[in-house]
């Protein structure tokens, strides 16, 4: 299939075969944003356009800023896999999907050029500017969708610069909430709440009262984007304060 590229960026196109139709009773809401996580760039957009992958994405991002659309953002790329968000599971559908090139944290997780940002802040603002259903709390790391199973692009991705030129959710040093922490092993009504509120954001996790492994996996997702001074799956009560700002942001 070939296609004219749908951003106003500088952009190649080389399509992908691994893509489908969106679901009709979902809206394009969410941009979300990977690491390519292979030790090349070129074996990882070569893997993106291989049937045998099983994978695709709508964009691919190289470290000097070039950029490459594979798949029509129309279309349903095959990016997020076994996800969930605001209680839906086919997140492909909803979404576009950004790689960008970095062999991730099995590769040595290098820091992300900046080349390579000012080139994701100027995709990202064209995508959301054509694209007004995803709002700000819907431009997603792969790991917010997929906790536990997924840590890209991770906590060394500089989701405040993007906030700062007009790119999704950030909270600046917010006051600590006064009172303990709650880790693995905890339980009751408090971890009950805890659940309730990255249930509220966006997360998928059932509100069992039980710190368990999914509730810490969707503490450390969280903290890889949003507390990324320490990323430990910890809820402290700096983490609480951020979530209950962001929560507050969203209404």
């Amino acid at each position: 299939m070939t296609f004219n590229a749908d951003t106003n960026c500088k952009c190649g196109v080389r399509p992908a075969v691994n893509f489908g139709e969106r679901a009709e009773n979902l809206k394009t809401d969410i941009l979300l944003l990977h690491y390519t996580g292979m030790e090349s760039a070129d074996a990882a957009l070569d893997w993106l356009c291989v049937e045998e992958s099983g994978v695709s994405c709508h964009y691919f991002v190289y470290e000097d800023g070039r950029i490459v659309q594979l798949v029509p953002e129309a279309k349903r790329a095959w990016h997020a896999g076994k996800s969930c968000w605001q209680e839906e599971v086919d997140t492909n559908s909803r979404s576009i999907g950004i790689e960008i090139v970095n062999p991730g944290h099995s590769g040595g997780y290098p820091e992300y050029p900046a080349t390579q940002i000012d080139a994701v802040i100027e995709l990202c603002k064209d995508i959301l500017e054509r694209n007004p259903d995803i709002l700000p709390h819907n431009v997603l790391a792969h790991s917010d969708v997929a906790p536990g199973r997924k840590l890209d692009p991770g906590e060394k991705f500089p989701w405040k610069l993007l906030y700062e030129n007009g790119i999704g959710h950030w909270v600046s040093s917010p006051e600590k909430l006064k009172g303990g922490f709650f880790q693995m092993g905890d339980n009751g009504e408090p971890v009950a709440a805890l659940q309730a509120m990255l249930v509220l954001y966006g997360y998928g996790i059932e509100i069992s009262g039980v710190y368990n492994q999914k509730t810490h996996d969707c503490i450390y997702a969280f903290q890889q984007h949003f507390r990324q001074n320490r990323v430990d799956g910890i809820a402290d009560g700096e983490t609480i304060a951020i979530l209950n700002e962001l929560i507050r942001m969203s209404d």
